[in-house]
């Protein structure tokens, strides 16, 4: 086997370097950039100190709102924004969007394979974000899938037959990242095994 030339060689180990340092720089500039940003918010003589105050300004807002914010209050607001039906349904989206994953109805937690059509044997992953569609006049049998687009956070959701979703052996966040990465992070997915 013939060697490879030095010069080669040298530029091998310098792109394999790029993909080191790229994307390690990239995150500590991203992060540099939104703590800078974050900072500036509540400008204060000490760096870091406008962070600190807008970080526990929100944890104290979100204490007030568990202890004092009771249904009344609630039922209120709702009545108010059904008055502005636009903003209503911004206003549901983003609270359920953000429920959903971090909240206490976590709705992205059954990753599953759904196959796109039966003549065809490519599959997507997704998400098993509601099995009654009762709600939606929907009939039995077909369950909704969330199906996250790569590199976005995006995704559109399919009302799917429940016989073309298969269950996954894989953390809820790494098929996250996985389908996020366009299928390059490697999370050695598996299947569950038919029963």
């Amino acid at each position: 086997m013939e060697e490879k030339s030095p010069s080669k060689r040298i530029f091998r180990y310098f792109v394999r370097g790029l993909l080191l340092v790229v994307p390690i720089t990239l995150i500590f500039y991203v992060v540099y950039q939104l703590f800078v940003f974050l900072d500036e918010l509540i400008p204060m003589e000490i760096p870091g100190l406008g962070l600190i105050v807008l970080l526990a300004g929100i944890t104290f807002l979100g204490w007030l709102g568990s202890i004092f914010i009771t249904q009344p209050i609630r039922n209120a607001a709702n009545r108010a924004l059904d008055r502005i039906p636009l903003l209503k349904t911004i206003y549901t989206a983003i609270t359920d969007l953000l429920s959903a994953f971090v909240g206490q109805k976590k709705s992205f937690s059954r990753p599953v394979l759904v196959k796109l059509n039966r003549e065809s044997d490519i599959e997507k992953l997704g998400f098993i974000t509601n099995e009654d569609l009762e709600q939606l006049d929907i009939r039995s049998g077909k369950i909704a899938v969330y199906l996250p687009h790569s590199y976005n956070f995006s995704g559109n959701l399919y009302i799917v037959p429940i016989e073309n979703v298969t269950p996954i052996k894989a953390h809820t966040s790494d098929v996250m990242k996985f389908i996020v990465s366009g299928g390059v992070t490697d999370i050695g997915l598996k299947q569950h095994e038919e029963k």
